[in-house]
């Protein structure tokens, strides 16, 4: 069937976001990357981007056009952390819907092959880039580590679901 395709990531990666590096972004001829914010970019709870984020984003600027796309309708929040990355943001943005995304890539004038959406979940992130022609990247939730449980329940319970479905979701 076709939608399942929709759920198929370009490419998963085994582990956080800060593996997406500028030898990636030029094998894949990526000009633009949408960052999901919550457990993509920063655990869900926290308001603050790390240095670690800050250095990664700096790093990535000259090669690629960015976006941050988040469903959270925590404005302040998501607005301080995209401040601090100096990055343009959405908030509200209701993936797997392609409204919001769309704004997002139109104001990057990029070719929308060439753009990828990045982020932790299937049903949100990837099945948004798909149904909207992106490249999409499939990351590893991050989590805090005085909060990380043994197993995070929704990639869990997404994992099962795709494999029923036929779905690989075997990093590289």
């Amino acid at each position: 069937m076709f939608w399942i395709q929709w759920l198929q990531p370009d490419l998963v990666l085994g582990g956080p976001v800060f593996q997406i590096t500028p030898a990636l972004i030029k094998d894949y001829n990526l000009q633009g990357l949408v960052l999901d914010v919550d457990e993509t970019l920063v655990p869900f709870n926290e308001a603050q981007a790390t240095v670690e984020l800050q250095q990664w984003i700096e790093q990535l600027k000259p090669l690629v056009s960015l976006w941050l796309v988040s469903n959270n309708m925590n404005s302040y929040r998501i607005r301080r952390i995209a401040e601090a990355l100096e990055v343009p943001y959405i908030t509200g943005a209701g993936k797997p819907s392609r409204r919001k995304l769309r704004k997002a890539t139109a104001a990057m004038n990029l070719p929308i092959g060439r753009i990828a959406m990045v982020g932790d979940r299937l049903f949100t992130d990837v099945l948004a880039g798909n149904r909207l022609g992106m490249f999409t990247i499939l990351v590893e939730p991050m989590v805090n580590p005085a909060r990380k449980m043994r197993q995070h329940p929704i990639r869990t319970c997404e994992v099962w679901i795709s494999q029923l479905l036929g779905i690989s979701l075997k990093a590289p």
